[in-house]
């Protein structure tokens, strides 16, 4: 439980650390919160995050110079850009597609520019966390605002979709990037994600919301793993017991509706949402298997989906025909870029899992912080992308690109603190060391 104490202390620490900041730190701190506060809670997504974040970067220019990020960290974050923006260029020289199709691959560029940043300024995690518990509240309030006023599907300023992805990441820093003593702030934001989720009617995001939930478990005092464990099964039973109860429920979680698409699919109807998604893996493999090396081009998955006679009757305008991506991220990157996409897929989803990994393990194997923060991040996304292609979106792309960058640096500094800490734990030691 949360005291007032603490609550009082939390928010004279963070108005302390804003009264002894820079102009260029005051500018990062609130950049810093906002990021996760407005991503899909705001109609202006990652704008203010841009903007705040050039700000900053210009007002600090001079200690960003002077505190490099080390190279060991800044290494494999400038290999990453330089392979996505460099095999999005490769795509569009081979397939001749306009140079707008590289805009979501641009936003790589931020990643070893957060890192720098954040490290530099040495912006605290707290913020991230505060930000994160902000964008869940307020997207859940847009959420039920729109369902109450009609809405089939919650979608606040994206879509189902997205919003439902974007919340589960949030909960991720909700859960890792906490403070002490912020339990019930952790079970209150896993509640309003499930609910959030519930309302946008996304069925593929459940599987990462459950490895979330184990996450959740898992992190934080090993001694209390079975008191959040029993929590945890209690309110999934709740959850599973009104699924059952409430047809409305059923119909707005949209299970239903699965089932119906798997009768539909077994009789060789795929004019549903599970039947596209089946039918659009099919084209994937077709387009893949014609241009292995080059694929449809980038941002160019419709095309691929002309081949399809349904798709090339004038007279019939499907949506399931012009979705515009493929819904998985294998299928889009393999059928879009065809090996190079591939490669680029490994590394998106490669370089940074290890590298939070080896983050991770030398600051000590904590059971949260910014690192764990990473490889949760990260494994959100490779499971929604099971469903969804996750930077075929300027949201989901951007705050991608964004939180590599941000928890990189985050880590570092974690790592940083740890090693300073066993040096002074050290030096103690040796001074009350008998005969020194």
């Amino acid at each position: 439980m949360i005291s007032a104490v603490q609550v009082r202390s939390g928010i004279a620490q963070a108005m302390q650390q804003w009264r002894d900041a820079g102009w260029a730190q005051r500018v990062a701190l609130l950049a810093l919160l906002v990021l996760p506060a407005m991503v899909v809670a705001t109609p202006v997504n990652l704008l203010p995050f841009g903007c705040l974040l050039l700000l900053s970067s210009v007002l600090g220019i001079g200690t960003l110079w002077r505190r490099p990020l080390p190279w060991p960290l800044l290494a494999p974050l400038l290999l990453l850009t330089v392979l996505q923006v460099g095999l999005g260029v490769l795509s569009l020289w081979q397939a001749d597609v306009p140079l707008r199709e590289l805009d979501n691959l641009v936003r790589f560029l931020v990643v070893p520019w957060t890192a720098c940043w954040v490290y530099a300024l040495r912006l605290p995690q707290r913020l991230l966390w505060s930000g994160a518990v902000v964008g869940l509240l307020a997207s859940l309030l847009v959420a039920m605002l729109q369902v109450l006023g009609g809405a089939v599907r919650a979608e606040a300023w994206t879509n189902a979709i997205v919003l439902a992805d974007v919340a589960v990441v949030l909960l991720v820093l909700v859960i890792c990037c906490r403070p002490p003593a912020r339990l019930l702030t952790v079970l209150l934001a896993v509640l309003a994600t499930a609910l959030l989720v519930m309302l946008t009617g996304s069925r593929g995001v459940w599987p990462a919301m459950a490895m979330v939930l184990l996450l959740a478990v898992l992190s934080g005092d090993r001694g209390s793993w079975r008191r959040r464990f029993a929590v945890l099964a209690v309110a999934a039973t709740l959850l599973a017991g009104a699924l059952v109860a409430s047809p409305d429920l059923r119909e707005q979680v949209r299970l239903d509706e699965l089932a119906q698409d798997w009768q539909r699919l077994q009789r060789g109807d795929v004019d549903s949402s599970a039947g596209a998604r089946y039918e659009r893996l099919h084209v994937a493999w077709q387009a893949f298997k014609a241009q292995p090396w080059q694929g449809v081009g980038l941002g160019q998955f419709d095309t691929a989906m002309q081949r399809l006679p349904v798709c090339r009757q004038a007279s019939e305008d499907l949506h399931r025909c012009h979705l515009e991506h493929a819904h998985n991220d294998l299928a889009e990157w393999a059928a879009t870029r065809g090996i190079p996409g591939i490669i680029g897929l490994l590394a998106v989803y490669g370089i940074p899992l290890l590298l939070f990994a080896r983050l991770w393990w030398q600051a000590g194997r904590p059971q949260q912080g910014p690192a764990l923060a990473g490889i949760g991040v990260v494994v959100v996304y490779v499971v929604c992308g099971l469903t969804q292609s996750m930077f075929a979106h300027q949201i989901t792309a951007g705050l991608y690109a964004c939180l590599v960058g941000v928890l990189a640096g985050l880590g570092q500094l974690a790592r940083q603190d740890r090693l300073q800490e066993q040096a002074a734990n050290g030096s103690l030691s040796a001074a009350s060391w008998p005969g020194r």
